[in-house]
């Protein structure tokens, strides 16, 4: 009978040099999940996203709508009134607001203007601010609105911009709830009137019924 002699150091060798090499296999299986993974989520969805937003911006902000926000951005305070620029102002004025000022209203702000620029960044209640809100309740409070009427008015034209744009595209998307098609038969003053209580319910939920009451009370009092 013939004896085998087991090299017991070649065959441990071997286990491990096999079981090495199933670790990179692992650890190559795991990075290409990972970066599998990890190109889904910043191509196929953080990228496609970011590209649906872009898009979104686009068709909400064309040129002319950059145009506008550039130039408000003009009458910004911040870093003691650093942007300020009065020919951009006066185009400011010229391309987006031709019709709120007369021919004469615009060579009078200009003067105003040039007064401006040298008046209030050096007023102690006017010369650190940041924001063109803080600016205006500023000007307001230090009765410089009075001295500078049309800056004061081109100021409440840009911050009263955003408040239309928001509440146009709320009253759209309400049509969009309240107009439907059972709704189409209803007239210009009904709709109106619904639309506001839809629109503006902070002001709708103040209303008690006793207040309805006593308000068609008084209507049919009136038109007796």
């Amino acid at each position: 009978m013939k004896h085998i002699l087991v090299d017991f150091n070649l065959i441990g060798s071997k286990v491990i040099h096999s079981l090495n090499i199933q670790r990179k296999i692992l650890h190559f299986v795991s990075l290409a999940i990972y970066f599998q993974v990890n190109h889904h989520y910043r191509v196929d969805i953080f990228t496609a996203i970011i590209d649906q937003q872009l898009q979104e911006l686009n068709n909400r902000f064309n040129e002319q709508a950059i145009e506008f926000l550039k130039l408000s951005i003009i009458l910004n305070p911040r870093n003691n009134y650093k942007s300020f620029n009065i020919e951009d102002i006066c185009l400011l004025v010229d391309k987006f607001y031709p019709e709120d000022f007369s021919d004469k209203e615009k060579i009078h702000l200009r003067f105003q203007l040039q007064h401006y620029e040298l008046d209030t960044p050096n007023h102690p209640k006017l010369k650190n601010m940041s924001l063109i809100t803080d600016l205006c309740q500023g000007l307001v409070e230090s009765e410089k609105s009075t001295i500078y009427p049309l800056i004061d008015m081109l100021i409440r034209l840009i911050l009263t911009l955003p408040v239309l744009t928001a509440t146009t595209e709320r009253t759209f998307s309400a049509m969009k709830i309240v107009k439907i098609r059972f709704h189409n038969q209803m007239e210009d003053d009904f709709l109106a009137n619904y639309l506001i209580v839809y629109i503006q319910k902070e002001i709708a939920e103040r209303f008690t019924i006793d207040m309805i009451i006593d308000d068609f009370y008084s209507m049919k009092e009136r038109r007796a």
